[in-house]
């Protein structure tokens, strides 16, 4: 068999399982879909504002042009960061090209093979990637249970450093850990604590600072990490911290280091997203009272489907990957944009259609979906 065999092979089985991937062109469907839950990635006035400060930048290049140990680095990234750290309520901040790099790049890097992560479950293969790189010892704990947890805790050997990594709001089940137990457990277990906020940023907390913010465990987090591809409206992430950690990622971890920087138009659309959020919650205020909304009005369809998740990320599940790829094309056919998420992204027998509401979704957008589910045959 030669490489090409070979991947005609996988390709079969991926298309015979009905687990075959394709790239698609939202047809200008009703977005139920996208992860920009306050719909800034479309606002004219942060556009505004990031073209006028560009302009008054003069900037002669609109690309990076090399990593930030090079020659990428700028004051417009200084501040940033800054603005970043507050918000957030850390000592530092350090800006990655994604959310991926960001997880790879700090767990990667603060882990050794001698060290132990108990991680949930269901957290983002980004983590996965992170954690498996680190070579430290991998212990698994059952979603959100931390009662399992402690059990595993207790398993840590005296002296050997430890992490928790868990995630403040799960993309696919939409539901939330219990944030000040997690750091309970972490302080008393004398293990470091990670929250992956990448969902939950700009939607929860003062000033859209997240649901660490609500809980009050900011300050009992080893690391956080925050996204710009969601709420946000742009792109890159960034990893929230002491100052030491700030300089030991710096200076070892990989993906900071050997990365093209971010261009100007990026950073500036992160910073008036960030502006924004800390001058209104109107956008917030829509959202909530679609979940509100949305909640309310799919008891009527509860003894057809089961829903899972506390908003704005909900679950329709429709066990057998052909069954939720064939309701998903039956709500596309009719005008909105709704996936389905099938094994084994998820676990076996709880596919379900991804429900994502956005603050420039309407009461009427959701009354047509309820209806078309109800109609379903």
């Amino acid at each position: 068999m030669n490489i090409n065999d070979r991947i005609e092979n996988y390709l079969l089985k991926r298309k015979e399982a009905h687990l075959f991937r394709q790239l698609s062109v939202n047809q200008m469907l009703i977005d139920f879909s996208s992860n920009d839950y306050l719909g800034l990635s479309k606002s004219a006035y942060i556009k505004q504002q990031v073209d006028i400060e560009y302009n008054i930048l003069k900037t002669t290049k609109s690309g990076a042009t090399g990593s930030r140990l090079l020659n990428g680095n700028s004051s417009l990234f200084e501040d940033l960061e800054q603005l970043l750290a507050d918000t957030h309520h850390a000592e530092a901040a350090l800006l990655f090209n994604s959310g991926f790099d960001a997880n790879v790049g700090l767990i990667s890097t603060v882990a050794r093979p001698n060290d132990v992560i108990f991680y949930d479950e269901l957290v983002h293969a980004s983590i996965h990637q992170g954690m498996q790189l680190s070579d430290a010892k991998l212990v698994a704990f059952a979603h959100n249970d931390m009662i399992d947890l402690e059990e595993k805790l207790k398993l840590k050997a005296v002296g050997q450093i430890g992490f928790i990594i868990t995630e403040s709001l799960f993309s696919m089940e939409g539901d939330q850990p219990d944030l000040q137990k997690l750091a309970d457990l972490a302080s008393n277990y004398e293990v470091e604590l990670i929250i992956d906020e990448a969902h939950a940023t700009g939607l929860f907390g003062r000033k859209g600072a997240g649901l660490c913010n609500v809980a009050a465990i900011e300050t009992k987090c080893f690391a956080r990490v925050y996204t710009f591809g969601k709420a946000i409206g742009s792109h890159g992430a960034v990893v929230v911290c002491s100052q030491k950690l700030k300089q030991y990622l710096i200076n070892f971890s990989k993906p900071f280091i050997y990365s093209t920087a971010l261009e100007t138009h990026n950073l500036l659309s992160v910073k008036h997203s960030y502006f924004y959020l800390q001058s209104t919650i109107n956008q917030q205020i829509k959202l909530n009272n679609l979940i509100f909304y949305f909640k309310n009005k799919f008891h009527s369809l509860k003894t057809k489907f089961s829903l899972i998740g506390d908003g704005p990320i909900f679950g329709i599940l429709v066990s057998g990957n052909e069954s939720c790829r064939k309701i998903a094309k039956h709500l596309q056919e009719n005008g909105l944009d709704i996936r389905p998420i099938v094994a084994p992204t998820v676990p076996k027998g709880t596919e379900r259609l991804r429900i994502i509401l956005h603050s420039y979704n309407s009461k009427e957008e959701i009354d047509l979906l309820c209806n078309l589910l109800t109609d379903y045959q």
